[in-house]
């Protein structure tokens, strides 16, 4: 009886390949780091010939570091970043790969603001448009480049893009469509209405049908176990929205329980029984066959330290060290103070703006390289509380969390997390929930688990645990006010200056 899962996982910069045991524990792991182009200001695009050389190098490798028989293999799942647009033209081949963290259609946003576009899909689909939304984008392509848009045969996303080469199946599943607000979310199907409000009424041919996540998609083609080494005929599930696949693979999986993911995205979301609560929320998607995920995300989290290690400390440290460890080592350094700096993490806008700028405020000839990397570090913790305090007005109540993404990897950062949110909070054995979530949903599929909670009962183990400081409760509080009046004042001025460059560059709001 095959005995292992193989979770794949697609971000929006790295693939990766995870081989696990039916017991959760890693057998082997490859990944592959892919490149960005950014052809104009706030466009974010990905080659998807390179997408798919990457994810068959990361299986292969995999599956040689695991030293065991692919037909030992139960299933394949994949994860992916949600939202953007990856496009298939009218034959089938790749057209366009477009990552979720674009701000292109930021004007058309505005657009529909103002026509209260958003008043006519939130009912529907739970989700107001935003920049990096894929009806979004594509209505942007549709408006601004008519001719690409008219050789696009499949919009679907970067799971699916996966999914497809390794089947040869055009399909997508409910978690990632109604992650991008493309579903009438109480129905769980595609939604006419909910098209036209988009501008897309002419476009539903350009959706893959649908399936659930634990759905088998279709089986690995002979000529893709060829180039990975895989077994032709292994069955690959639907998979899920990385960011469900992630609060999964951490354990998250029970109504009411609450998962934080400190990775590219600030991710904050909480298991329903339905999709309705009392108040909005960001957006809403399915969690497994009957519920739901209500979420509260923005492109505000780790990418913020992650840029600073790339720019200021790679090369220019001790290179036996980790640069985010070096870096966090800094900030622990660091006694807390009321006149520390502040940090917005807008490096790719806020959630509702793509004009936001990130920003250090109130740095003095005192403060040094540990203080700006605190900052950074608390103000990342802000953006999610910012996000949890919206998701708890809406009326989901939790009381703690479990943090994963690259910010759970910190023996510091869970702690800030756990004093600003005011909840424990708790990190899982494995680093990469993503993989795991995919994997669960892929042993779901073959029937080797009754359902989601049953995998991860199975396949998930916790390993630290924080609790929140009560003495530090009240600075924080302040320094969060502080955070807040700040973004609320800069937000003309952010206007002013993305108007700037725009007149400067010949860019079109």
């Amino acid at each position: 009886m095959p005995k292992y899962l193989l979770g794949l996982d697609a971000g929006n910069t790295v693939i990766k390949a995870v081989i696990f045991d039916l017991e959760g524990r890693e057998l082997a792991h490859a990944g592959q780091e892919g490149k960005s182009r950014m052809p104009r200001p706030g466009h974010v695009e990905r080659d998807l010939g390179e997408f798919w050389e990457n994810a068959k190098r990361v299986i292969a490798a995999c599956l040689d570091k695991a030293g065991i028989a692919a037909s030992d293999i139960a299933a394949i799942g994949c994860a992916g970043h949600g939202n953007g647009l990856y496009a298939l033209d009218r034959e089938g081949e790749p057209l366009i790969g477009i990552q979720s963290i674009d701000t292109r259609a930021t004007g058309l946003v505005e657009e529909w603001t103002s026509q209260g576009v958003g008043d006519r899909t939130y009912p529907i689909g739970r989700q107001r448009p935003w920049p990096a939304q894929t009806p979004t984008l594509l209505a942007w392509l549709k408006r601004s480049e008519p001719a690409l848009f008219q050789r696009i045969g499949t919009v679907f996303f970067a799971k699916d893009f996966v999914v497809n080469r390794l089947t040869g199946k055009r399909i997508s599943e409910m978690s990632d469509m109604s992650g991008a607000g493309l579903l009438d979310l109480a129905a769980r199907r595609y939604d006419r209405t909910l098209m036209e409000a988009y501008s897309l009424g002419d476009c539903m041919n350009l959706l893959p049908p649908l399936i659930e996540s634990a759905d088998i998609a279709g089986t690995v083609t002979q000529a893709v176990a060829l180039e990975t080494g895989l077994a032709a005929g292994t069955p690959v599930v639907g998979g899920l929205f990385d960011v469900v696949a992630s609060a999964l693979g951490s354990g998250v999986s029970r109504t009411g329980s609450a998962s934080v993911i400190a990775g590219t995205w600030s991710i904050n979301q909480v298991v329903i029984d339905g999709p309705d609560l009392d108040g909005p929320v960001f957006m809403s998607s399915t969690f497994d066959r009957t519920r739901y995920m209500a979420m509260e995300n923005s492109a505000t989290s780790a990418a913020n330290l992650e840029w600073l290690v790339r720019e200021f400390f790679e090369g220019a440290h001790d290179e036996s060290v980790s640069p985010f460890d070096a870096c966090c080592a800094l900030a622990a350094a660091i006694t807390p103070a009321a006149d520390d700096p502040l940090y917005h993490p807008y490096l790719y806008g806020a959630q509702q703006d793509g004009h936001a700028r990130a920003g250090f405020y109130g740095m003095a000839g005192w403060h040094t390289k540990g203080h700006l990397i605190r900052a950074l570090l608390e103000g990342v913790a802000f953006g999610h509380r910012q996000h949890i305090e919206t998701i708890r007005k809406a009326g989901a109540r939790f009381e703690e969390a479990v943090l994963s993404g690259g910010g759970s990897r910190s023996m510091l950062w869970p702690q800030i997390f756990a004093d600003v949110l005011g909840v424990p909070v708790s990190v899982a054995v494995s680093r990469e929930t993503g993989a795991l979530g995919a994997a669960i949903a892929a042993g779901t599929g073959v029937g080797l688990f009754a359902d989601f909670t049953d995998g991860a009962n199975a396949m998930v183990r916790s390993d630290r645990h924080y609790r929140p400081n009560a003495a530090m409760a009240a600075h924080y509080d302040r320094r969060y006010a502080l955070y807040t009046d700040i973004a609320a004042a800069m937000t003309p001025l952010w206007r002013r200056l993305s108007a700037a460059d725009n007149a400067a560059t010949g860019v079109a709001a």
